[in-house]
This record gives C-alpha cells, structure tokens and sequence, in this order.
C-alpha cells in the first residue's frame, strides 16, 4: 500500500505543478487554491508512504515522478520544446524511479 501513496503523492505533485503555472504567479485565485490544496494532499500521501518506505527512496522517486510528469504536461499541454536533449534525460528520469523502485524496501 505504500507504493501506491507513494505513485499517488507524486501525481498530485504533478497536478499542483500543473495548477502552479495556470495560477499565473498566484494571480489567477482558483488555480492558486488548488496549487495549495494539491501541495498539502501531495505532502500527506508522502507522509503515508514513509511509514514503512525509506525517506530517500520515498523522497527520491516522489519528486522524480513530479518532475517527469512535469515535464510531460510542459510539452503535452504548453507546447514547450519536445527536444531529443529533454526526451533522453525524462527518460533517464523513468530509469532512476524504476531502479529506485526495484531496489527500495
């Protein structure tokens, strides 16, 4: 059950960041709303993983699959840069969680 906290932590992670940039700098009020409800959701589904999953290999692959999803709906939904660069090193990204994950507890 602590993967899943863990997998579920890290997409909101994506999710807050995805509403971090819709919130214009905090100006658009919504989106800034639920930047700070994704964040605390974000932080409480990590607080569960690390009941029983290492704090490094949780905080490792949690900010890992945030920063690759991140990455994803930069270049899916803000039409940034889709580079052969940026490609190779989201996918060194899927590597490290995937190792991380074989090899955590």
């Amino acid at each position: 059950m602590a993967w899943v906290w863990l997998f579920s932590a890290g997409l909101i992670e994506v999710f807050w960041a995805t509403m971090l940039k819709l919130s214009n700098g905090f100006h658009n009020h919504g989106y800034a709303v639920l930047t700070l409800i994704g964040m605390a959701a974000s932080y409480v589904f990590l607080a569960q993983a690390t009941k029983t999953l290492p704090p490094g290999t949780s905080y490792a692959i949690w900010t890992g699959i945030g920063a690759l999803g991140a990455v994803i709906v930069g270049i899916v939904l803000f039409k940034e840069p889709a580079t052969a660069a940026r490609i190779f090193f989201a996918a060194l990204l899927l590597t490290g969680i995937v190792g991380l994950k074989m090899t955590g507890g």
